[in-house]
């Protein structure tokens, strides 16, 4: 019996080079290319050296980026609302005198101004050194008591010994201010009264300072002023060196119906 010759095996195309046949005339008839995966999010706070703005170098000449402005305060820092409520509307300066203690009679002064309600209040002068009563504060003066008196008071006239330094407000040069003696530490009061502007306490506004017509009666004090500083307490008064004296007295103007508020921080703070 012949053999019959053994048929050579016809090897079927092999599936995975018909698939990738397949796919790339897919790719060709859509044209789509392939996409890179989108990078991974990191967690975590991004460091200093993470923020892309900070990575980028500022174009030449550029100027770096300003802080905003501060807000402008609309109130006097230190006053309560009980104190501030008896500031008058119309003021424009006010000149505020903070004891240290009730019982201090060391003070700073303080000068604000305003152009309005809606402008708010900003500090013009200061803060200077002052002095005050030898004995501190009181919210009730009487003649002698070596306090000086709490409250809000109007400024609308002033004087002194030496020739009118460039006052806003009426001034009066007279040789009765002179002064002599000593104060409570020795020191020499010569000079003390060389320019003045009266506190509108148990006065009558629109004088000299020198008048002493007393509203309230003699009992109750006066010839409360603010004048040159003589490096010691003072009986009531509020004294400024010099040069900051001559200073208010160019500053203070009649038509900002200028005030003065005064007393100790606990005190103003109400």
């Amino acid at each position: 019996m012949s053999s019959v010759p053994n048929r050579p095996r016809t090897a079927p195309l092999a599936a995975p080079r018909l698939t990738a046949l397949l796919v790339l005339l897919a790719l060709l008839l859509t044209g789509c290319a392939a996409q890179e995966p989108a990078p991974s999010v990191p967690r975590g706070a991004p460091g200093p050296q993470s923020d892309p703005a900070s990575a980028r170098p500022a174009p030449p000449g550029t100027a770096p980026p300003s802080a905003p402005p501060a807000a402008r305060p609309t109130a006097i820092p230190g006053l309560g609302p009980r104190t501030a409520a008896r500031i008058p509307e119309e003021a424009r300066q006010v000149l505020v005198v903070t004891g240290e203690g009730v019982d201090a009679n060391q003070s700073s002064v303080v000068l604000y101004s305003s152009e309005g309600p809606a402008s708010g209040w900003e500090a013009a002068a200061g803060p200077w050194k002052a002095h005050n009563g030898m004995a501190g504060w009181t919210d009730h003066h009487v003649a002698g008591d070596l306090r000086s008196p709490t409250g809000v008071y109007s400024l609308t006239d002033a004087g002194g010994r030496h020739p009118d330094p460039g006052a806003l407000l009426p001034y009066d040069e007279d040789p009765r201010f002179a002064v002599d003696g000593e104060g409570f530490f020795g020191e020499p009061l010569e000079g003390s009264f060389d320019y003045v502007v009266a506190i509108n306490y148990n006065r009558r506004e629109g004088a000299s300072p020198l008048d002493r017509t007393r509203p309230l009666g003699l009992e109750r004090g006066g010839g409360i002023w603010l004048h040159v500083d003589h490096g010691g307490p003072t009986q009531g008064c509020v004294s400024l060196p010099e040069q900051r004296m001559k200073e208010l007295l160019r500053t203070l103007d009649p038509v900002r119906r200028p005030v003065i508020v005064m007393g100790d921080a606990e005190t103003l703070s109400r």
